[in-house]
Formats: C-alpha cells, sequence, structure tokens
C-alpha cells in the first residue's frame, strides 16, 4: 500500500538509487529488512523492574495496557552480581534499581498473567544471564510452553561488565564458557531467543565517544564469536541470534550515521573476518534506549525534549527496538505517568511522524553519508588497535578500553565545565529554585515480602534434591566439556536460589577482582 503525506504525495518505499545497495541487502547500511518499518513497526519497550516480583508485574500489566509490545526487565544490584535477597551484601539495594530475583518462585510471580509465548521478554542480565534463562525455561516447561516458541533476549555481554560497568563475578575465561553454553543450548532448544545483545549502551554511558561505542562495541561482538567458533559452533547458525544494544545520544545527525555504520562495518566483520554467507548471520539487528547520562535533575521536563530527539534519532538509524527514558530518571525510578509519557513519545514518533513510511529517509544526505564514513574509518583504526592488543579480551586485562572512555568522560565533563558545551537548566538558561516533581516510592513492605518468599523457598522445597542438582553442576564446572544449561535447569527446578548456583560456580571458576 502507498503512504501519503497530508498532501497526498504518493511515497516510494526508498529513495536509493536502484542499481545500489538496497535495504535488506548486504551490508546493510539502509537497515536489515526490506521494508523496515512500513512492514512492521519497531518493538516497543520501557525498562521496567523494582521493589518486588508482585509490584514489578503490576507495572508489566500496565504498560501492556498501554501499548507495550515487549516487556525488558531490570533486575536489582543483588540479582545482577549473584546474591540472594537475605544475603548481607544485599542488605539495602533489594528491588532499588531493579526486581529481586532470587529464584523461581520469584519469576513465578513477576510474569504471572503474561503469555510467555506471546510476550518477548528482554532482561538485562549479565554475569547471572545463563540462571535466569534457565528460570525462563523451567517456567515455561511448567507451564507447557514450547520452548521453541519463548521469543526474548538476555544480554548475557560479560565483556561490558569488565569495561563500564562493573557487575562481573566471574574472571573472563569461565564468563566466556557459559556465553557460549548458552549459544550452543539455544541453539537446539530455543531458535527464537536472542543469545545475546552486546551492549554499547553501557560504554557510552560510561562516557565514551560515538567512534568509541562502535569499536568497542564490535570488537566485543567479534571476541564472543571467536570464542564461539573456537568451541565448534556454526557461525551461520548462532550468528542469526546475535543482537546488539546501542545508545542514542544527543548529537541528532552523528547518532543516526552511527547506526547506519555500525550495521555496515558488522556485517562486513561476519563475511570477510568470519566467512559468513548466511545474509541473516551478517545482519546488526539491535536495540536502542536513549541516554540516560544525558537526562538532568534541573529542570526534567526538557528531558522529554532530548528523549523525543534521541528516540527520533533511533528511528531514523533503522533500530529493531527502542526504549525511551522518563523525564524523571535522574531523580529515581520512574512513575506510572512519566512512563506513559515516554511510552507515548514512541507512539507519536510512530502514528504521526511519517518517518515510518520510508526506508532510511536520510539515505543519499551528504552530511549522514560523510558521517557514516568519517565514524567508520575512526572505528576501523580502533578495533586494529585492539587485535594489535590481543583482542578484546586481552585489551580488556591492559586496562586499553578503560583508560580511553575514561579520558573521553573527563574530556566532555571539563567542556560542561568550561561552558564549551551548552546543557540547558545545567550550565545555562538555569532557574532559581525549582519544582520538586511526584518520585516514585519503593515500599519496604515489597522488600519484606521478598524475603519472606525466600525463607518459604527454603522451608518447603526438597533440599536433598537442591544438593544434589549442586552437585552435579560443580562436577560439569570442574569438567570444562560439559554444556552447563541443563544443569543450571535442573538445579532452578528444584527451587535452587540464584546464590546457590552462583556460590556452587565460584567454587570452580574463582572470583575476578579486576
Amino acid at each position: 500500500m502507498t503512504k501519503k503525506p497530508n498532501s497526498e504525495i504518493p511515497l516510494e518505499s526508498f529513495y536509493g538509487p536502484p542499481e545500489g545497495e538496497q535495504p535488506g541487502e548486504f551490508p546493510f547500511t539502509h537497515g536489515v529488512y526490506p521494508n523496515m518499518y512500513s512492514g512492521r513497526l519497531w518493538t516497543m519497550r520501557q525498562y521496567a523492574g523494582f521493589a518486588s516480583a508482585e509490584e514489578s508485574n503490576r507495572r508489566y500489566r500496565y504498560l501492556l495496557e498501554q501499548g507495550v509490545k515487549g516487556l525488558s526487565v531490570a533486575f536489582d544490584l543483588p540479582t545482577q552480581t549473584g546474591y540472594d535477597s537475605d544475603h548481607d551484601m544485599s542488605d539495602g539495594e533489594v528491588g532499588k534499581v531493579g526486581v529481586p530475583i532470587s529464584s523461581l518462585a520469584d519469576l513465578e510471580v513477576l510474569l504471572q498473567g503474561i503469555p510467555l509465548d506471546k510476550a518477548s521478554i528482554s532482561m538485562t542480565i549479565n554475569s547471572t544471564a545463563a540462571i535466569l534463562l534457565a528460570m525462563i525455561i523451567a517456567l515455561a516447561d511448567k507451564v507447557s510452553v514450547p520452548r521453541e516458541n519463548l521469543r526474548g533476549t538476555i544480554q548475557n555481554d560479560i565483556l561490558k561488565e569488565y569495561i563500564a560497568r562493573g557487575t562481573f563475578i566471574f574472571p573472563p575465561k569461565p564468563s566466556m564458557r557459559l556465553i557460549t553454553d548458552v549459544f550452543e543450548f539455544c541453539g537446539t532448544e530455543l531458535p527464537r531467543w536472542n543469545t545475546i545483545s552486546i551492549s554499547g549502551y553501557h560504554i557510552r554511558e560510561a562516557g565514551s565517544t560515538a567512534v568509541q561505542e562502535i569499536a568497542f562495541t564490535l570488537a566485543n561482538g567479534i571476541a564472543y564469536v571467536k570464542a564461539a567458533i573456537d568451541v565448534g559452533l556454526d557461525v551461520n547458525a548462532f550468528g542469526k541470534r546475535l543482537s546488539f544494544f546501542f545508545n542514542s545520544h544527543n548529537h541528532f545527525f552523528e547518532e543516526i550515521a552511527k547506526f547506519r555504520t555500525a550495521r555496515r562495518m558488522w556485517a562486513n566483520i561476519m563475511k570477510k573476518r568470519f566467512g559468513a554467507t548466511d545474509p541473516q548471520a551478517m545482519a546488526c539487528r539491535f536495540h536502542t534506549q536513549t541516554a540516560g547520562s544525558t537526562l538532568t535533575a534541573q529542570q526534567i521536563d526538557n528531558n522529554v525534549v532530548r528523549t523525543t530527539l534521541q528516540a527520533t534519532a533511533a528511528v531514523l538509524g533503522g533500530t529493531q527496538s527502542l526504549h525511551t527514558n522518563s523525564r524523571d530518571e535522574a531523580l529515581a525510578l520512574p512513575t506510572e505517568d512519566s512512563v506513559r509519557l515516554a511510552l507515548r513519545t514512541q507512539q507519536i514518533i510512530a502514528f504521526e511522524s511519517g518517518i515510518p513510511d520510508v526506508v532510511d529517509p536520510l539515505a543519499g544526505s551528504y552530511f549522514i553519508e560523510s558521517l557514516c564514513d568519517e565514524l567508520e574509518t575512526q572505528a576501523e583504526a580502533l578495533i586494529q588497535k585492539i587485535d594489535d592488543l590481543g583482542g578484546a579480551v586481552a585489551a580488556i586485562e591492559q586496562h586499553f578500553p578503560q583508560e580511553e572512555i575514561s579520558q573521553s568522560a573527563f574530556t566532555y565533563q571539563m567542556a560542561i565545565d568550561a561552558r564549551e558545551k551548552i546543557v540547558v537548566g545545567v550550565n545555562q538558561f538555569t532557574d532559581e529554585g525549582g519544582i520538586s516533581p511526584p518520585l516514585q516510592p519503593i515500599d519496604p513492605k515489597a522488600v519484606e515480602s521478598q524475603l519472606e518468599r525466600l525463607t518459604d523457598v527454603r522451608n518447603s522445597r526438597d533440599n536433598a534434591k537442591v544438593n544434589a542438582c549442586l552437585e552435579h553442576l560443580y562436577h560439569a564446572a570442574r569438567s570444562e566439556s560439559q554444556n552447563l544449561m541443563p544443569f543450571i535447569i535442573d538445579a532452578v527446578k528444584q527451587y535452587a536460589t540464584l546464590g546457590e548456583i552462583t556460590d556452587t560456580l565460584k567454587k570452580v571458576f574463582g572470583e575476578y577482582t579486576g
């Protein structure tokens, strides 16, 4: 069906030269699908999770009622770092920055009433990603949803944790083993599941430039692909389930160019470096989140404008799914009103702007194409430096990306302090005083209910079976040749806790201190 703007001018689906590269074709500069959003809109997600499984479930149901098409689960810090909610290290952190999940019982509450065979579930989890995925699988088995019908993504990107975020548990080598085990297991058991979301988002949030975001993200991707090939996996098979996660920052045109450049570079990496022949294995599919680091506590309504521009850049750049940050996130977890407005931002772009009517609307722009070429040149040079250091893992161990990002973050902040870069409401156009908006509270009783459920789990389960499963997992981890996913799933089904499974693996793998 031909789309028309208000003036009734018929629109072509794409305005590039017919003899040139087309959307959906290698190297995917114009997009990974031929019709892009004119065939199907991006998946509208809103990242959520707080207080308890019950509270988070209510928020998910609310978001689905408001038009969200995919759930993105935020986990609290103890869950991200392998501690149960009742561990001493968890004190004061339970439910603060995400939902606490200590056992399958918590996940059952979290996803109650949400159809696993219809909802796409994205989980921002890394060190404990295999355990959380095992819980999803165990729950699907329990409610008789075929594993092949499960759709979603686990972030499962440990390298960027060493670079930019810090929620690592195990050293790099065993961490990479867990990741390739997930690749292998999902290849046969969960064919529709995205096994990794290689993340530039947190690299950018830590202060990198757009060039560094591309280079360090793709370099990490290269390391994951090499690790998978080294254990005998087929690049044309596991390559189809790789996905990426990018930031959409403030410079509107640079961000559009960044997304197009990353697609083109990844396609060439997969084809030329790793010999991929299946176009789907070369396609860089990615989720985007607007830049949390750009949100300000001052004049929070300005954040709505920032987020709108960033979201629009992501759509013009061809993202496959999108989360829009809420206006109050510089102060607290977002309220329902703020989340609804953030979602409405996506819906207005989708249904009122006309942007989705044409594939890659800025293709051929002298400015955009020039930016793409320059970003690619600089990013390739940075990847070559990483190759010269021995690859992403070796570069991380030598602190190369960490130091590069730290220097960029320092330079950026100095420019703000000197007013060479203007942040509206912060270093210019400021107001005296200001309005304090209502903030999302964390109910202490929600944390109490989380701890009570964990106690009930420990008291009601068959502890002999739990201990047997953990013993089997321990020996499988020591073997170095067995895929650990079946053993983790068995333990989860007996209501072994996340902390118990993590501690079992620590006995074999040790802990990484940086």
